[in-house]
């Protein structure tokens, strides 16, 4: 990414943009640009929030969730029905559930899942917090919300005989035919998985 033209800040701005996901070094490039060309509107107010949210944001010691507060603001909520926990891979995954509105209960989210090729075990994921806290009088049920990928998968698999002992029903969320899905551009997997899945009309 060193241009001739560059400084060592502009230099380290754009080696730092590249680390993003999804930011390339031309990418970052750009970024950067269009960064300095908007200092007063744009670069200082995210330098201004990037800090602020290096200093006051961390996990919740409770499910994982990032937030201000610890306990999180879901896990505070006396709206949340506390006899269900729904356990995700990422924070992202609680939010864009959170987004979808479909789930009133709470969260555990692990860090991860599990990878014998990435070399990620059951103690690098927060998998013993979960098993504490599905041994509560409170809870009745474990939804394993986790990705249909192969490491998604045995991570459910491995989590459900863990919690066997608990009595907690562990359910998983129903794979299949997306809202707005047509048959013919489905993969065979998708299909399958819709027919097992398949309930009452």
């Amino acid at each position: 990414m060193r241009t001739a033209s560059a400084g060592p800040e502009i230099e380290r701005l754009m080696a730092l943009l590249a680390k993003l996901p999804g930011l390339g070094p031309r990418s970052a490039r750009r970024a950067a640009l269009h960064l300095l060309g908007k200092r007063d509107s744009l670069m200082r107010p995210l330098a201004e929030a990037l800090g602020d949210a290096a200093d006051k944001i961390g996990a919740c010691s409770e499910c994982g969730n990032l937030d201000v507060t610890d306990p999180c603001a879901v896990c505070a909520s006396p709206g949340r029905q506390p006899a269900a926990i729904c356990v995700v891979e990422t924070v992202g995954d609680l939010w864009a559930l959170e987004r979808a509105g479909a789930f009133k209960g709470r969260y555990h989210v692990l860090g991860g899942v599990l990878s014998a090729l990435d070399g990620v075990r059951p103690e690098d994921l927060n998998i013993a917090k979960l098993i504490e806290r599905a041994a509560r009088d409170e809870i009745s049920e474990i939804v394993l919300a986790l990705n249909a990928t192969v490491d998604g998968q045995t991570t459910a698999h491995y989590l459900a005989d863990k919690l066997q002992p608990t009595g907690v029903s562990v359910t998983s969320l129903a794979r299949g035919v997306p809202v707005g899905g047509e048959l013919d551009y489905l993969d065979d997997g998708t299909l399958a998985a819709a027919f097992r899945s398949r309930a009452a009309v």
